[in-house]
């Protein structure tokens, strides 16, 4: 029994067990502390160092997550795993040296990961060691000839190889197959747009654009284009989008202000540099064309002040130099002037000379920004991919933050179902859904005050901090101690001891310890006398718990596949919750979300429309019913369900909408 007084014995492969699980479910803080117990029953274990130093990279504690694999490899040197991951660390502290070592190490062991060898080639490159990056991406290339994503990073490689050219031929490759990856099309668009071959650049930065990128670079590239062919009102346009798309990149600030100071909007250009400089204030050469636009708003002073950061970062651009010449003569300035056009002067005279020393030239035109990554978020994806114990990771589209202003049907979304709708003590801020998270029973149950805390139907469970795992994990060791006294007491009510043990069930599952909240639901459910309406809620939350155990034990490899009896113990949990209280339209709902499971179409969409029936605002139900409808082949009907959804608070929906059509 996990958590039980000190007399019983801890499970560490359970306790591992779980904390895998809070990992994939991306509750960081508890899974360390589940690593934490592990590590001190049992510290001559690699395997806890590992998957905490995961957690660890996941909140960006990269010293820490260092610290732990230097530990895992200490105690077992074989892990490929193991050295991935210190790779990984390597590579975000910019030690890249030693990251190329550990992936070199890792592919010891496993010599054919495609992940392991991606990262050395992307390494390399890094180190400038391009001839050996391109080894591994040709032996790659040799395996997977078809491969879209290794035909992107030779691109990425010859890119930075300054080889244009095979960048190029790279880049079209990877357009061959996978033609609806936004980042393959910036990737050409960028190449085109330096060879100066902007028709092409055009169609495939629009065509990146059209599939849903959300990469602001490539907005800034097409915008560019635009002010390039004088179409100003497409220019501003893009870059607005972008500041809307990246409001912390300077660039995106920079070209727009470089717009508007081209239509003759100058305070508003003004303001754009200010903001860019402030964002990037190492980006000097700024501020000439931030002075250009002063000039014109008779900001003399400024435009001197600007100027001299531009002579110390660059002494030998002459406009600075006339620049601020031209502004002292306005201010009356006239020796300062001259001593500013005399230095100009001197500079022209010695062209020669200052050649040969001359550090770079500051570009102070628009600014062409990067292709869009191929994964933007290498620690999310090396995150998941440690979780589930499956180091070769899947291709996967880079996933953004949701995010509910502006236009969100072109905001890109992945294609997912609404999840089980639970019982907890916590939920999500879901103030735009207008589903009725409500059940009579469940309030009865809350004012009975029978419970610590209030029960909540939720879709969105929070994460919880460190303060509250150690709450809850002191609530699990305070109903343990209740129980082991009372148990086997015949003078203990009944009643009593059912509420303790759907406490404790309801604890176990926060810290998402399920088997031990399955197992306290069936001993409530046990009890002689059991209340009417927690026979419901236990019941209710067994089947949805136990799928909860099943997905990730599926997603994770522990069970290849979830059985038909797995499936028909859910269902009839379900089943009799229905049948004990025909109106608990959750039942319904998550019923219909496990037939899916079991590809049970025209089943699901039965109790999808069940659910509805009892409340015609559930948002979640009509969204994975119109999934149905749509993979079905019914799709006006799908569509439908889909708008739906949206009216009632799913904004994710549109974007699907607008995809689909």
């Amino acid at each position: 029994m996990f958590f039980a007084p000190a007399k019983a014995q801890l499970n560490t492969d359970r306790i591992t067990a779980i904390g895998r699980n809070a990992l994939y479910f991306e509750d960081y803080v508890l899974s360390i502390q589940y690593f934490n117990q592990v590590i001190r029953l049992k510290p001559y274990l690699a395997e806890p160092y590992f998957y905490r130093a995961i957690a660890k990279i996941q909140l960006e504690d990269y010293q820490g997550a260092l610290n732990d694999c230097n530990a895992a490899i200490e105690r077992n040197p074989f892990s490929p795993g193991c050295y991935y991951a210190r790779g990984y660390i390597y590579r975000e502290l910019g030690q890249w040296e030693k990251a190329e070592t550990d992936y070199s190490e890792a592919l010891q062991f496993s010599p054919e990961n495609r992940t392991y060898i991606l990262l050395r080639a992307d390494t390399r490159a890094q180190r400038k060691k391009y001839e050996q990056a391109m080894e591994d991406i040709e032996h790659l290339l040799h395996r997977e000839p078809q491969n879209a994503s290794v035909w992107s990073e030779k691109g990425h490689i010859a890119f930075l190889k300054e080889d244009t050219l095979t960048a190029l031929e790279a880049f079209e490759q990877a357009a061959k197959y996978d033609k609806t990856n936004p980042a393959v099309w910036s990737a050409l668009g960028v190449t085109n747009l330096m060879l100066d071959r902007e028709e092409e650049a055009y169609a495939q930065l629009s065509q990146a654009i059209h599939l849903g990128s959300k990469w602001a670079g490539d907005y800034i590239n097409r915008g560019l284009l635009h002010y390039r062919r004088h179409n100003y009102r497409g220019a501003l346009s893009d870059f607005e989008q972008a500041v809307k798309i990246a409001p912390r990149d300077a660039e995106c600030y920079y070209n727009r202000a470089i717009m508007r100071q081209e239509v003759g909007d100058y305070n508003r250009a003004l303001e754009d540099f200010n903001t860019a400089i402030a964002l990037a204030p190492e980006r000097t050469e700024m501020r000439y064309q931030r002075a250009l636009v002063q000039m014109q708003l008779k900001q003399w002073s400024a435009v001197v002040a600007n100027m001299d950061s531009m002579i110390v970062r660059y002494p030998y651009f002459l406009p600075s130099y006339y620049l601020a010449a031209q502004a002292c003569e306005k201010q009356g300035k006239e020796r300062a002037a001259f001593k500013y056009r005399e230095k100009a002067r001197d500079l022209e005279m010695h062209k020669e000379d200052i050649q040969a020393k001359q550090s770079a030239q500051p570009n102070t035109d628009m600014m062409i920004a990067d292709a869009q990554p191929q994964k933007k978020d290498r620690r999310k994806e090396f995150s998941t991919s440690a979780a589930q114990g499956n180091t070769d990771l899947p291709e996967e589209e880079q996933k953004y933050d949701s995010q509910t202003r502006g236009s969100v049907q072109k905001k890109y979304q992945d294609v997912v179902p609404e999840p089980n709708v639970t019982l907890s003590y916590y939920s999500q801020d879901l103030s735009l859904r207008r589903t009725n998270y409500y059940h009579q029973i469940v309030d009865q149950v809350n004012k009975a005050n029978v419970l610590p805390a209030n029960l909540r139907f939720t879709p969105q469970e929070i994460a919880l901090t460190a303060e509250m795992v150690d709450f809850h994990f002191a609530e699990i060791s305070r109903l343990s101690e209740y129980i082991d006294a009372h148990i086997d007491h015949t003078q203990t009510d009944d009643n009593v001891l059912q509420y303790v043990f759907l406490a404790r069930a309801m604890e176990f599952a926060i810290v998402q310890d399920y088997t031990s909240a399955i197992d306290d639901c069936t001993r409530a459910l046990q009890c002689p006398k059991i209340n009417s309406q927690l026979q419901v809620i236990a019941t209710f939350c067994r089947a949805t718990w136990r799928y909860r155990l099943l997905e990730y034990q599926r997603l994770t490899g522990e069970q290849e596949a979830t059985t038909n009896m797995d499936f028909d113990i859910m269902l009839r949990d379900f089943d009799q919750v229905i049948k004990m209280q025909p109106d608990f339209v959750f039942a319904y709902y998550n019923k219909a979300n496990i037939l899916c499971a079991q590809h049970e179409w025209k089943d699901a969409i039965t109790y999808y429309t069940r659910a509805i029936a009892q409340d015609l605002d559930f948002a979640e139900a009509y969204f994975n019913r119109g999934l149905v409808y749509l993979y079905t082949g019914e799709n006006e009907k799908g569509l439908e369900d889909l708008s739906k959804a949206g009216e009632l608070g799913i904004y994710q929906a549109y974007n699907i909408i607008t995809r689909f059509k």
